[in-house]
């Protein structure tokens, strides 16, 4: 018995050790599209053949794509979400008057005509030739292949396509509220992503996406008259002209065509987007490193000009990011008047544009940083979105913040922690492990996710160093661009750049809803000496920055380390004295020191005077002496 015991104990460390030694891998889609648009009737037909390459060590017998505009039908699970959910998005719904004349939200999906849904149709489906057996449920394409794909193996899957375009609903769809014609995104059959996990065959409810990175040969037959812009590299641009041709080229088409065909080539990308419409101005700028970045609005007297304005700008965005992160690894990127607000997608952003220049600066910049954190590091947005909004909302307020000059803000980011107080105040929070689509209410949602996420890179400042978390950000990029990192990636990042044990950091701050909560608890004479004692209050640990101002005009801080980190952080105020006092146990709520000063020297005593630590309670970190 005690050896079956033992040779449990080691199968069982062996296969511990097996798995986290294990190489990383991922898969490799390259696609290949020619897809015909009607504009008449907004349907489409296409064929699309796939190379499909499994890096795994699994043999798959089955695979699964995406159908996404099956979402836009009455009774999907799309539809169902906006009938019980509290506070449903409110592009999603109408306002109508219930039974009893009481305004009540009607689903704008639960009212689609027929000739207003969205649909993809699958047919023809073969596998190296061989039909293979296919099932619709949803948004999600069940294939049960004809041949298993042994691991380090290719295998070619066709297959036809016939699509409607639905009335523009979210993110995707025809004739949105500023009148664009067609936004077409999530609007083929695309490839779930398979990786160490699993399958991640998400239906398509509410967001958000996750995808296989490869090569797109995408062509696009539409009238002539539309302008397209969207990901990829146009192939034959002194042919097509609409703003892509070279200067000095003139551009003209044989008098009987009524249509062009678009060819586009999207090289190392794990989506495929495009928008159309007859009335698109189209301008390109030279952004850093000769990226073209290219401009697509309508053409309305009231609009240009913020449009105008705003090119030069995002070149100087662009510019931060790169030296923030890392090099953006493309030569264009398209910003798109199109969808339903802003969302990032590959090499572009659909983006409303009829707003301020503030507004579409707002979300030029937000978008733009996404091409950073979700198509180029791509986490999982699904499972962890607040790695890729979280983040995103962090460097884009810090961009922001840059074009402001000589008027910058010591603290860009006193908006989100006002945000994330009113979230743990509200008793609405989950932790930011919940999957996206199953959050009890979208304001949590996007509060835990966008804020919270930010939250997690700004108050690293205050926990390692901004130094430290600069590195950070430039290390987890180089390290984990095109690999899909997971949360244990930038907290290991963090890690290696300081020298801290950050475990705790990432459990309390993202797999839970503790709270940061310290207070000064008093503060008394000692012999001609003064003792400062403080109190942990919430569960969740921090180090302690403490400053205090005295009567005479002089100052000087304190920092008292959080013994599981086992490391001091750099002295975030190099010209201003600090002492670095004995640390502080987590199990020990109350901590005190003394300072070789009376109490009738000091002025005030304030706890994280920074404001990057998210205390939940303000009121008990201020001290004054009366």
């Amino acid at each position: 018995m005690r050896k079956i015991i033992l040779l449990s104990f080691l199968s069982l460390g062996f296969n511990s050790a097996f798995a986290q030694s294990a190489p990383y891998w991922q898969q490799h889609a390259d696609y290949k599209m020619e897809v015909s648009m009607d504009v008449k009737n907004y349907q489409y037909k296409g064929k699309q053949e796939l190379v499909y390459t499994n890096n795994s060590p699994d043999t798959l017998k089955k695979v699964f794509y995406h159908l996404y505009p099956n979402a836009f039908q009455p009774g999907s699970e799309m539809d169902a979400r906006l009938h019980f959910i509290k506070d449903p998005d409110g592009r999603m719904v109408n306002k109508v008057k219930g039974a009893d004349g009481k305004e009540i939200k009607q689903s704008r999906i639960e009212t689609l005509k027929p000739n207003e849904t969205g649909y993809l149709k699958i047919t023809n489906f073969k596998q190296d030739g061989a039909v293979a057996q296919t099932r619709v449920s949803g948004t999600i394409l069940e294939v049960t292949l004809a041949k298993p794909i042994l691991p380090n193996s290719k295998t070619t899957f066709t297959l036809d396509f016939d699509g409607q375009v639905p009335v523009q609903i979210r993110r995707s769809g025809r004739n949105n509220s500023e009148g664009v014609e067609l936004s077409m995104s999530q609007w083929y059959p695309k490839l779930a992503e398979f990786d160490f996990e699993g399958w991640h065959a998400d239906p398509y409810i509410a967001r958000e996406f996750h995808g296989v990175w490869g090569n797109f040969d995408v062509k696009i037959t539409i009238d002539k008259d539309y302008t397209i812009g969207g990901s990829g590299y146009l192939q034959d641009k002194n042919s097509i002209g609409h703003g892509y041709q070279d200067e000095g080229v003139t551009v003209t088409y044989p008098k009987k065509a009524k249509t062009l065909t678009w060819h586009f080539i999207a090289p190392n990308v794990h989506d495929f987007t495009w928008a159309a419409d007859k009335e698109y101005n189209h301008d390109i700028v030279k952004g850093p490193n000769g990226v073209d970045l290219h401009f697509f609005y309508k053409n309305n007297e009231k609009t240009t000009a913020n449009w105008k304005q705003l090119e030069p700008l995002m070149v100087k965005v662009m510019e931060y990011y790169n030296q923030r992160v890392g090099a953006y690894p493309y030569k264009q990127y398209s910003f798109i008047q199109g969808g339903d607000g802003g969302m990032e997608y590959a090499m572009c952003t659909l983006m409303l544009g009829n707003g301020t220049l503030e507004g579409i600066l707002g979300t030029a910049t937000h978008e733009l940083g996404h091409s950073w954190f979700q198509h180029i590091l791509a986490s999982n947005e699904s499972k962890h979105p607040w790695m890729d909004e979280g983040f995103t909302t962090y460097i884009e307020d810090s961009a922001l913040n840059e074009l402001k000059g000589d008027k910058k803000e010591a603290n860009p980011f006193v908006g989100n922690y006002k945000a994330y107080y009113s979230l743990v105040n509200s008793g609405k929070e989950q932790p930011q492990t919940t999957h996206g689509d199953r959050y009890d209410e979208n304001r949590p949602y996007s509060i835990s996710s966008y804020v919270k996420g930010s939250l997690f890179l700004s108050q690293l400042e205050y926990v390692i160093g901004k130094e430290n978390v600069d590195a950070t950000l430039k290390r987890y990029f180089n390290d984990f661009k095109f690999k899909h990192p997971t949360p244990n990636d930038i907290k290991r990042t963090a890690e290696r750049v300081s020298g801290a044990e950050l475990d705790w950091y990432l459990v309390d701050w993202t797999q839970t809803t503790n709270t940061i909560d310290y207070g000064i608890k008093d503060v008394v004479d000692n012999a001609g000496k003064t003792t400062i004692s403080l109190e942990r209050i919430g569960r969740m640990p921090m180090p302690i920055d403490l400053k205090v101002d005295y009567t005479d005009g002089t100052s000087e801080t304190f920092y008292i380390p959080l013994r599981m980190m086992n490391f001091i952080k750099p002295n975030p105020n190099p010209n201003e004295k600090r002492t670095v006092l004995e640390d502080w146990a987590w199990a020990q709520q109350n901590y005190s020191f003394t300072i070789e000063k009376n109490k009738t020297s000091i002025k005030k005593i304030t706890i994280d005077p920074s404001g990057l630590m998210a205390d939940v309670k303000q009121t008990n970190n201020v001290f004054e002496v009366k």
